[in-house]
């Protein structure tokens, strides 16, 4: 697909999700998608394979924004191959994002792709979740940690008390939300099969 076609198709799929970027976050995610797509070809960084599943995965990355405040300061746990935490800060380039992504070549693309993209406030950490110390963060979000209660153990030292955590879930979400304790489900916003959770404390 080339450039200016794959940018329509894009800004068309987002509009359909009442999600409207400006040109510069539009031209940002089509870089984006140019470098994961060559990335992929060397070190297989994700499943999204060609442009179109590539965009399927920046639209599912960034429903949220339809509902959630921009934070001044946001971490993605295991951000993988920029989902969502590298096409988040693309939508929301004044907050100051850190990118936690423990493998090497993963985490030496997003550094590659912030710099590319011009996203001066990204930070890239290349380690465990767990072994991160920062100052607590407004909202924490993962597509990657499948429990919620472990992303909650996980990262209860870089919260506080006004955090939210967003999270990227699928059918067992019931099921997760039943088990926890001290936490309500702010939001739950469903695109099958996905189910977007905001969680903040009780």
């Amino acid at each position: 697909m080339k450039s200016e076609k794959f940018l329509v198709s894009l800004d068309r799929k987002l509009r359909a999700e009442d999600i409207r970027l400006d040109e510069t976050a539009l031209s940002r995610l089509e870089r984006f998608c140019e470098l994961l797509e060559e990335w992929n070809g060397i070190h297989n960084l994700s499943g999204a394979k060609n442009r179109e599943e590539i965009a399927k995965n920046i639209v599912d990355s960034l429903i949220p924004v339809t509902f959630v405040a921009r934070p001044n300061t946001l971490l993605d746990v295991g951000t993988g191959a920029g989902f969502p935490g590298l096409v988040l800060a693309a939508a929301w380039p004044e907050t100051e994002t850190v990118l936690c992504e423990p493998l090497q070549k993963r985490a030496a693309f997003l550094r590659l792709a912030a710099l590319e993209l011009g996203l001066e406030r990204v930070r890239v950490e290349r380690k465990r979740v767990e072994d991160l110390s920062e100052a607590p963060f407004d909202l924490i979000s993962s597509r990657a940690v499948s429990d919620t209660k472990l992303l909650l153990d996980l990262t209860r030292h870089l919260a506080e008390e006004d955090t939210r955590w967003l999270l990227y879930k699928g059918s067992r979400l019931s099921e997760e939300l039943e088990a926890l304790e001290g936490f309500a489900a702010e939001k739950i916003v469903e695109r099958p099969p996905r189910r977007y959770l905001l969680l903040s404390r009780d």
